[in-house]
């Protein structure tokens, strides 16, 4: 008989700090809560996990398991307390603050939807002949709240023994989510123990997304052709992860759908109709939104007869009316 001996202690073997409920969509009216999720792995005995942010060390209320409707802001029976003095210097608060009085000025923000019966602007629409570079509009949008209150942090911890006697602990602090004073806030999560001669750490920095790169395949588009049309990368590390809706302005997408949740938008065999057509990029995370837009040029085919494709760039119409026409006749003389 072999028998298998483990060691008293071991150190956690792994860290790292994710979002729950990602990706999920920013919300320019109404606070909502988020929580971080700090998972530490293959500690013997548990670790004690706790979270930091900027380098402070959050002074978080302690909870078994989170109210069932935990949709609305969280708060806290302790006495109140302002705003920390980190939060209301000229750095975040004054800036977002300026924002506020400027957000429409680009236009219309993304969480409120475009008419669906907006006509094409006249002047979108080229001749296929005519080589434009596709452009880019980067717009950001920030919420009109804001809170007058130094956010409430509550923590709860969750532990799952191993078959090998080692424990995986969770560590989720939640907290109302403030974008004016959490974008570009550094979290941290910190771990000790017996087996440690210094803390583990994993760290976060909250990031709303920023000037999206899109691009399009292939650059020289022409009737028939599949377009590509993908989002690249960020212009930022952006945490957590984003979400990305696509739309025409002004109509439908190809498909005949009003929009399209994804990071790459495929465009199956496109007519020359589109041609100088825009489409909205809107990616957004709890953070904040930004739209780009893009604009599509399409050029002729030389293998495709002018006037010879259909709404959807395939070739049809004279040649499959004349051999309707044929058959027809042909049964028609048949009968007779």
């Amino acid at each position: 008989m072999r028998l298998l001996f483990f060691p008293l202690e071991a150190p956690p073997t792994s860290i790292e700090v994710v979002a729950a409920d990602s990706p999920a969509p920013f919300s320019r009216y109404q606070a909502q809560n988020f929580t971080l999720v700090c998972i530490v792995s293959g500690g013997k005995p548990a670790p004690m996990v706790y979270f930091k942010r900027d380098g402070e060390l959050i002074d978080a209320v302690p909870l078994s398991e989170l109210p069932a409707t935990s949709s609305g802001p969280l708060q806290d029976s302790r006495p109140f307390r302002g705003l920390l003095h980190r939060d209301v210097d000229d750095t975040k608060m004054q800036k977002s603050l300026s924002l506020l009085d400027t957000e429409y000025r680009a236009g219309r923000p993304y969480t409120e939807r475009p008419s669906r019966t907006l006509t094409q602007d006249p002047s979108l629409f080229v001749q296929p002949t005519t080589e434009n570079i596709p452009e880019t509009v980067v717009s950001r949008e920030f919420p009109r709240w804001v809170h007058s209150a130094e956010p409430v942090y509550f923590l709860r911890h969750s532990r799952t023994p191993g078959s090998d006697g080692t424990v995986e602990v969770r560590a989720l602090l939640t907290w109302t989510l403030n974008p004016q004073i959490d974008n570009e806030a550094l979290f941290s999560c910190e771990v000790k123990h017996p087996a440690l001669s210094m803390p583990m750490q994993a760290e976060v920095t909250l990031v709303a997304p920023k000037g999206p790169k899109i691009v399009m395949t292939p650059s020289r588009a022409r009737v028939g052709d599949t377009v590509r049309i993908l989002v690249h990368g960020f212009q930022n590390e952006v945490f957590p992860e984003p979400m990305f809706t696509w739309t025409r302005v002004g109509s439908r997408l190809l498909d005949g759908s009003a929009e399209f949740d994804g990071k790459e938008l495929v465009l199956e065999r496109v007519p020359a109709e589109l041609n100088g057509s825009m489409y909205r990029c809107t990616a957004q995370n709890p953070l904040g939104s930004t739209d780009t837009h893009t604009r599509l040029i399409v050029f002729e085919n030389p293998n495709i007869p002018r006037g010879t494709e259909d709404s959807r760039g395939s070739a049809s119409g004279l040649a499959g009316v004349r051999l309707t026409l044929v058959l027809a006749l042909t049964v028609v003389l048949e009968l007779t």
